[in-house]
């Protein structure tokens, strides 16, 4: 897999964003162990608690589909009708989904474009993460 393609995979995803309230349009690709990739995107409501993250949104799809391994995601957010000027960073809420699903060792990756972006590990999103391993 190359970081681009992964990129722009998440970008794509963007334009299924449903952001009426917000206008504020996230796209996800997430990475499996198999191999395949899952697009996810934010999809708003206007009971906002009900909202979900385009990360969660792409994990949600790829668990329903029988995937269990992930690899690494790719992230790009910004204004609708418009090309990220800035890094989207997961939500406290996707991080401990990430944690779940992904481990210390999952990539995050936060782009513009293919040629902005910004690498992680969720160890270093999310230190000291509470994993099923913390409840055993």
């Amino acid at each position: 897999m190359e970081i681009k393609e992964l990129i722009t995979a998440a970008l794509d995803a963007r334009s299924m964003a449903y952001a009426p309230y917000s206008r504020y349009q996230v796209g996800a690709a997430l990475l499996a162990g198999s191999g395949k990739i899952y697009r996810g995107c934010n999809i708003e409501n206007a009971s906002y608690g009900a909202t979900n993250c385009a990360e969660r949104t792409a994990f949600f799809k790829a668990i329903s589909e029988g995937e269990r391994a992930f690899r690494a995601i790719a992230i790009a957010g910004g204004l609708e009708g418009k090309n990220p000027t800035d890094y989207a960073y997961p939500c406290g809420i996707c991080r401990q989904v990430m944690q779940e699903f992904g481990g210390g060792g999952f990539q995050i990756i936060v782009a513009k474009n293919t040629e902005e972006y910004q690498e992680y590990t969720l160890a270093e999103l999310l230190p000291a993460g509470f994993g099923g391993d913390s409840i055993q």
